[in-house]
């Protein structure tokens, strides 16, 4: 029983740092892993803050230094997703996640371009003969319209299929 107490309390000291260089400990760790957003950064580390600990100033010095970008995440994350997913649901993602609508607008311009390629190459992986009924048919589109194709791009899929 003994032994079991210290075990426990040595385990939950090792998740207690500095009070000081917690949080930048905390962000550190997460953005060594992948990218983040703002937004992201903030909500993982805003449990671990007390009150007098400045979570905003800490997210404006480490984007000052270049660690955090929401520009370099939403181009990270475009070009992770782009090949298996439509331009709606990138930019649904993202501004999940806390990127400004205006960038995910900037940004999907390269993504729609692709679209129907990329709908085209899901589509066959999935799907490897055409559809012999409407209710087939039916059914491969609101699966491309899951991954976030658009309706024009799947009409235009289905329609150079015929």
């Amino acid at each position: 029983l003994r032994r079991r107490r210290w075990r426990e309390f040595s385990l939950r000291s090792l998740w207690r740092l500095p009070k000081k260089s917690d949080l930048r400990e905390r962000a550190l760790r997460l953005l060594a892993r992948r990218e983040h957003t703002r937004a992201e950064l903030a909500r993982k580390l805003s449990r671990y803050a007390e009150e007098d600990d400045d979570l905003n100033a800490l997210i404006e010095d480490l984007a000052q230094s270049g660690l955090v970008s929401d520009q370099r995440f939403a181009e990270h994350f475009i070009n992770a997703k782009q090949k298996r997913f439509g331009h709606l649901k990138i930019a649904h993602e993202l501004k999940s996640k806390g990127v400004d609508a205006e960038s995910i607008t900037r940004l999907t311009i390269t993504s729609r371009e692709q679209e129907f390629e990329s709908a085209r190459a899901v589509w066959q992986r999935k799907f490897p003969s055409p559809p012999t009924s409407s209710a087939e048919k039916a059914k491969q589109m609101r699966f491309l319209q899951g991954r976030g194709f658009s309706s024009d791009t799947i009409y235009r899929l289905f329609k150079s299929t015929d």
